[in-house]
């Protein structure tokens, strides 16, 4: 009799064991996977309404103008004189100003 106890509390304990697992991975796909998933699709669509003209900051934190868009190569220009232009992926992009919004801000 004590033989089926200890096999029953034995499954019980086992069973207990993938409840909070379960749990476990829920409570890191809430926390975790889910904001960064949602961060990226943000992000894409940010990246989706680059264009010619827009002030760009980049991930190294140099601000620049789009001047030319080919696929995933963007050449960003930047300083006052004009005469730095270097290529660079669309994910080196941070953050996207658009002019009409930097003419509602000065105003």
């Amino acid at each position: 009799m004590n033989g089926m106890m200890l096999a029953s509390s034995g499954a019980a304990g086992s069973m207990m064991t993938i409840i909070w697992m379960v749990a476990l991975f829920g409570l890191m796909y809430f926390f975790m996977i889910r904001p960064q998933k949602k961060q990226e699709k943000e992000k894409a669509a940010m990246l989706a309404t680059l264009a010619v003209g827009d002030t760009v900051l980049t991930t190294s934190g140099f601000y620049g103008v789009a001047i030319d868009i080919n696929g995933d190569t963007v050449i960003v220009e930047f300083g006052y004189n004009k005469n730095c232009r270097i290529p660079m992926q669309r994910a080196a992009i941070m953050q996207i100003e658009k002019p009409e919004d930097a003419e509602a801000k000065s105003e």
